[in-house]
């Protein structure tokens, strides 16, 4: 997983990481949840058969016993989508399904003790582990979990031999089939996440586009109210911004559009959202921002433009803020406010900031 990341854009952004974990325990828990109900169904019907077809020391009551764990980490895998329990949840269950074939082992002939189950867990659970340190553990479950059966009362190496032989089969294929898994998945979670990428952010600039700024801005406004904290919005508006379409063409304002977007990020921190609203109009959220910093941040956008060259000039804007200062007050109401402030930026001259005259 870390080296496919090491090709992406952002490959040391570890959030990357956690969301691809998430992504997978959300496709893999289908399957989880599958295989141990299987797992139950399974051990049952072996150890029902075997205790049918032959004799052993250990009470049925005893084999049978482990199919019980089984149905409970079975019923809590179907409540679980986190990744580390639902990793743990399945090692769980081979480990109890290793304990239930060594139960069941007891009192078999030498000849009877390469035991199908042991060999059919590597290939049968490939499929289902969300991170490549689940999969080592669960790998070395299976082959060591089947050696103390195999040990006991053993009266030569053959058994041994043939079970290792045996087992590096099984874990070679498991191996080849969780590669192809993964390769799969991957591309799928890169392929899903440039969809949405595209269906929430603007094309030319790469920003969020209106409706998807006004979800996320509404989720952080709840936060914000729930938490007290101070925020600010800013409306910005390109300067002359007709003008250079109507002189130079639309290629020339595009141009500018993408360097003022540019700007606008390396300007912004984790928590910010940006979002463009329409042709050369931008709106910022500032979670935690008062409004002298709000000032302040606004006053750092403006100067920060100017290194933008337009065709004749260089790139002025003109913002308008508007502090989150009444409980409960909407985001589009907050837009509105910052809009009227950006437009009284634009009667007073422009290339300026003004503050929300309403403020209360």
């Amino acid at each position: 997983m870390h080296n496919r990341f090491a090709k992406e854009p952002g490959a040391d952004d570890s959030r990357q990481r956690s969301d691809y974990t998430h992504y997978l325990a959300q496709r893999m828990a289908p399957a989880i949840q599958a295989l141990t109900l299987l797992a139950v169904a399974a051990y049952l019907l072996a150890a029902g058969g075997r205790a049918l077809v032959s004799g052993s020391p250990v009470p049925v009551l005893l084999r049978l016993a482990p199919a019980v764990p089984l149905a409970v980490l079975a019923l809590l895998t179907r409540r679980e989508k986190r990744p580390v329990p639902l990793s743990l949840l399945a090692l769980s269950c081979v480990l109890v399904l290793e304990m239930g074939v060594n139960l069941n082992g007891i009192g078999q002939a030498p000849g009877q003790r390469l035991v199908l189950p042991g060999l059919l867990l590597p290939v049968a659970s490939s499929v289902i582990w969300i991170g490549r340190w689940d999969f080592i553990v669960a790998m070395i479950i299976c082959a060591l979990g089947p050696l103390p059966m195999l040990l006991i009362g053993a009266t030569s190496g053959l058994p041994i031999f043939q079970y290792a032989v045996y087992m590096t089969i099984a874990m070679s294929v498991a191996t080849v089939l969780r590669a192809f898994m993964t390769r799969t998945l991957f591309e799928q979670y890169r392929l899903e996440k440039q969809l949405r990428a595209q269906a929430h952010t603007d094309g030319l600039t790469g920003l969020l586009q209106r409706n998807r700024f006004l979800e996320l801005a509404r989720d952080a406004l709840d936060d914000i109210y729930l938490r007290r904290m101070p925020a600010a919005v800013l409306y910005l508006d390109a300067d002359h911004f007709k003008q250079l379409n109507d002189t130079f063409g639309h290629a020339a304002g595009d141009d500018v559009l993408v360097k003022l977007a540019d700007r606008l990020r390396s300007q912004m921190r984790e928590s910010d959202l940006i979002g463009r609203i329409g042709g050369e109009e931008f709106v910022v959220l500032l979670p935690g921002a008062d409004l002298q910093h709000a000032q302040l941040r606004a006053e750092q956008l403006r100067e920060a433009m100017r290194v933008v060259q337009r065709p004749d000039r260089p790139l002025t804007i003109s913002i308008g803020i508007a502090p989150c200062n009444r409980p409960g007050e909407s985001i589009d109401s907050l837009m509105s406010r910052a809009d009227m402030a950006m437009r009284q930026a634009k009667l007073n001259g422009r290339n300026r900031v003004v503050v929300d005259a309403s403020i209360a």
